[in-house]
This record gives C-alpha cells, structure tokens and sequence, in this order.
C-alpha cells in the first residue's frame, strides 16, 4: 500500500529551542536576526538588548542600551542593520549596529508622536520610518532628513500596522476594531476604503493581515500564506490579504463580514471570496503571556516575548512545513 501523503506532519506542534530571561518588566517586541544565533528585545524596562547565542548554548547579551523612556515597539532591517525604537514618549529612534552585534551607535530620534508608539515599519526605497500610536495617528518621516512628511489621524488608538513595500498601501488597525487602508504619498495620503469587522482591537501578524490580541496560546492560519497570531480561545481571522503579482484578495474564513464586495485598486482588484472556507487556524501552548510574536520564514522559526519578561524561540517547521530549521538547536 503506498504511503499516505501529509499535507504537514502529523506531530504538528511548535519545537521550544530556547528561552531567554533576564529583563525587569515586560518585554514588547522580540526579532530574530536573520543568518544569525541572535535576537534582538525591546522590554518596558526601558532597555534594548541583542543577544547572541554562546558555546554553552544559552544567550547572553551582547549589547544593553538603556533607553530614556520605556520601550513600546520596535523594527529592524538587517541589509542595512538598522534598529527603530518606538518608545512610550511617542518618539522612535533609531541606531545603527555594528557587524558582530557587539555595538550600537545613536543615528538620530524621530518626533513621530505625542503619546506611546504602537507598532512601526522601515521601508528602505522611500527611506520612511512609517509608525503607528496611541496619539491616534499613523505617520511616516523621512530618514535622511528627519522630517515629517504626513499624518494621518483615526478616531481611536492606532494599535497595529501593515505595509505593503510596493504599493506604499498601509493598513492601520485602531481601538475600535477597524482596519483603514490607506495610500500613502511623499507628503500627503488618501484612504481607499475601511474594513469593519473586528469587535476589539485587531493585532497583525506577518504575511496575513488582521488577528486579535494575543495572550497565552500560539495560533497559525493559513490562506495562501501563513501568519502567526497569540490568543486564548477561539480565533480566526476576519479579513486575510494575500497578493499574487496582479491582485490582492481578501477572504473571510467565518462568518459573513462587511467587507467592501470590490475596490479598485492599481494593482487590480480586492475581492470578497463569495465562498466561506474553512479555518486552518491551529492552537498550541505557549505557556507563558504572549504580546508579539514575529517569525524568520526562511528557517522557520518563530520568537515570542510578553508580560512575563521571557522570550521564546521556537522551532514551527512541524506546523507550518518549511524546511528544517539551521541555526539554532534545543538545549
């Protein structure tokens, strides 16, 4: 009889590989370096710190910064090494590390917002340093000069944010449980449409856009991608935006959701999938309090960090059937 082909493994659970502790208060954002034995933290205790993986296995700090006020969020580009921190201030600053992660140096400090800075992205064509906060705006600045260049205010909290590097489209989730899509331009923006649908505040995930707040189980969902996202209980997604090199599509795996039918886009067009289809989205412990997550796609590893001061890294080619992981191994 011939084997049963898989779609995944059947032993489909996340693979712990390490755990890191050693921050005072929360810790708010956690990356791993690409090609590296290394993540990257920003914590509520208002330090940055990279920390490499040492021959006896464990990680160690190779760089701590203290920062002036508590940090909110972070982003990291690793062609060109560059570090933004959002901080609990409204301001993002930036630093540029050396290439043996054992160095930091201060760029310069972004005046971006008035309040706490929810979530930011660095886009290297435009040189943008694009942010989202509880100053219920998104704005994006120039890195060369430091300038302003726009903003745009929301009703609510702007409490996450995705980009499209192409287009410049930016998708911005606010308090109220709504996503606006947004074009943004050198110094102005226009919005293409608002998706309803969330109840609380949405959180992003990577690839797929639009999830909930996370707190102690690891969730992945799958449409024609794959996206993390941390929730106790029940969780799905509303609207899922996936591109294929002439458009985009939305999907709502669930119940009926108002999502516009059609937007015209440059693109293409973005459609409503008139078909439910079923939910991909698997649950697995996390045992500890999940606030952000982010995922090296390549290696298949994930890193989460939260309430609890620890941070995680996990081995997720059995649920998501990448190839194995290099790199990093369990100790």
């Amino acid at each position: 009889m011939a084997a049963e082909i898989h779609s995944r493994p059947q032993s489909s659970r996340p693979v712990l590989l390490s755990k890191i502790e050693g921050h005072q208060d929360a810790v708010t954002a956690a990356l791993l370096i690409p090609k590296e034995d290394g993540v990257i933290t920003a914590s509520e205790d208002r330090t940055i710190r990279v920390w490499l993986k040492r021959d006896s296995g464990q990680y160690w700090p190779s760089i701590y910064h203290t920062m002036a006020s508590p940090c909110s969020a972070m982003a990291y580009h690793h062609d060109s090494r560059r570090i933004f921190v959002g901080q609990d201030n409204g301001a993002v600053m930036e630093f540029h590390v050396s290439e043996d992660f054992n160095k930091m140096n201060f760029i310069k400090t972004y005046p971006a917002h008035q309040n706490r800075v929810s979530a930011i992205i660095f886009s290297l064509a435009t040189e943008w340093v694009i942010s989202t906060g509880h100053d219920k705006c998104v704005s994006w600045m120039c890195t060369r000069s430091g300038n302003m260049l726009g903003r745009h205010f929301f009703t609510s909290w702007a409490s996450c944010l995705q980009y499209d590097f192409d287009t410049q489209y930016a998708f911005v989730g606010d308090y109220s449980g709504q996503i606006t899509l947004l074009k943004l331009e050198q110094n102005t923006c226009s919005v293409i449409t608002t998706l309803k649908g969330h109840e609380v505040s949405p959180a992003s995930g990577g690839t797929l856009f639009s999830g909930y707040s996370s707190q102690e189980h690891l969730t992945t969902a799958s449409s024609c991608g794959t996206s993390e996202e941390g929730k106790a209980g029940r969780c799905y997604f509303r609207a899922i935006m996936t591109r294929c090199s002439r458009c985009a599509t939305f999907s709502s795996p669930g119940s009926s959701s108002p999502v516009p039918r059609t937007a015209e886009l440059q693109c293409g067009t973005w459609m409503l999938a008139e078909k439910s289809r079923t939910s991909l989205a698997t649950f697995h412990e996390g045992k500890h309090n999940i606030s952000h997550m982010s995922m090296d796609i390549a290696r298949g590893l994930m890193v989460t960090c939260g309430t609890d001061r620890i941070v995680k890294i996990w081995d997720m080619t059995p649920v998501v059937g990448c190839s194995l992981a290099t790199g990093f191994s369990p100790h």
